[in-house]
């Protein structure tokens, strides 16, 4: 089975995704069935694509996005590790 983990999808696939939803009556879960995305995913789609065009998330602010997060998560990972060796080296100078 292949990993379906961090697939991405291009925006013309995720288009016809959503106009296949809006015009074939069928409930969102089939249709993720049908095409082989998540249902989430393609919820996420429907939902962005009701959304007003200037509220939008573009791509490179998608891209910018997932870049900070990963930031955000290695920052917190080192700030713990340094409250470890913090707590550990005031306790060893005692």
């Amino acid at each position: 089975m292949p990993n379906r983990r961090n697939r991405t999808h291009s925006n013309a696939f995720r288009e016809e995704a959503v106009k296949q939803v809006r015009e074939s009556g069928k409930s969102l879960s089939r249709m993720a069935l049908e095409l082989g995305v998540n249902y989430s995913t393609l919820r996420a789609w429907v939902k962005e694509a009701e959304s007003p065009p200037g509220e939008r998330v573009t791509e490179s602010e998608r891209a910018e996005l997932r870049r900070l997060r990963s930031e955000v998560r290695e920052l917190r990972l080192e700030r713990e590790i340094l409250k470890k060796a913090t707590a550990f080296f005031a306790k060893e100078s005692e």
